[in-house]
């Protein structure tokens, strides 16, 4: 199975991207939880160029991709898990949550540093939460993110089975809780205690900075109960509260040129963790 997968990855990739993105995008016809400020003609095309730029900077920057350097360090005797034997199925399992542990943790920096913070505000930006929202990154951003899933990879000596299942986990999962999407209160209680769902990650999206700053799990919930970052609802109720962030709320912020450039536009603003209420440098 693992070496089906493994000759497989591409096509179950983007096979999987486009069935959850397709299916996703079908529910919040059907069943919204928040109506719309902007028609998906205006957003989509933004959001979705952005994921065929990332894929085209991340294929020329790294060609050998997360995969491809477990295999190297698996060749090569590199890291945790091939310098000591554990059962194939642990050293997966650990693998998986230890990326998911490592995904949280850039989270929370990218939102501590005002350098970093400003490259991952574009996600923050979009003015609705939807589907395509999940994959609304800056390229820089991805880049970043790339170089720390390297080195992790190499450190825990992971499977290559166990990359292309987080990899694949991860963006399934990160277009669900991104979804505009409404789930029964009561299904939604027990289902948080396994996976970020859309309303527990809507809150990330509040304008209001304390509620940015909570609830960074894209995956696993358990991180931010773990860790006191975790917030089970709005102040102001999903339906009320104010998607995006106090910057970049006019129309035309929403055209990719502009998205690309926001990381250099303006100040930090007080979204940096503890930076609220600090006077602005001149």
């Amino acid at each position: 199975m693992a070496d089906v997968m493994l000759d497989n990855q591409t096509a179950i990739r983007l096979g999987i991207f486009l069935g959850v993105l397709v299916l996703v995008a079908a529910w919040e016809a059907l069943s919204p939880r928040r109506a719309r400020r902007f028609s998906r003609w205006r957003r989509w095309p933004s959001n979705l160029g952005l994921v065929a730029l990332n894929t085209v900077v991340l294929r020329l920057l790294f060609p050998v991709a997360a995969v491809g350097m477990a295999w190297y360090a698996k060749d090569n005797g590199w890291g945790l898990f091939n310098a000591v034997q554990v059962p194939a199925a642990l050293a997966v399992v650990a693998t998986v949550v230890a990326l998911d542990l490592l995904i949280y943790l850039q989270h929370v920096m990218f939102h501590a540093v005002p350098a970093l913070w400003r490259l991952h505000r574009m996600h923050h930006a979009d003015l609705d939460f939807d589907v395509t929202t999940g994959a609304r990154f800056h390229p820089i951003e991805i880049v970043l993110s790339m170089g720390v899933k390297l080195a992790a990879v190499v450190v825990l000596g992971a499977p290559p089975v166990a990359v292309v299942i987080f990899e694949v986990v991860l963006n399934a999962t990160a277009m669900f809780n991104h979804g505009n999407l409404r789930l029964p209160l009561a299904v939604d209680r027990v289902l948080r205690l396994f996976v970020v769902t859309p309303d527990m990650h809507r809150v990330h999206h509040s304008t209001v900075p304390a509620e940015t700053n909570s609830n960074f799990g894209f995956n696993l919930p358990w991180w931010d109960r773990l860790l006191g970052t975790y917030r089970a609802q709005p102040a102001a109720g999903h339906e009320a509260m104010t998607i995006g962030i106090e910057q970049f709320r006019e129309a035309g912020d929403l055209r990719l040129d502009r998205m690309l450039v926001q990381p250099f536009r303006g100040s930090p603003g007080d979204y940096p963790i503890n930076r609220a209420g600090r006077p602005e440098r001149e």
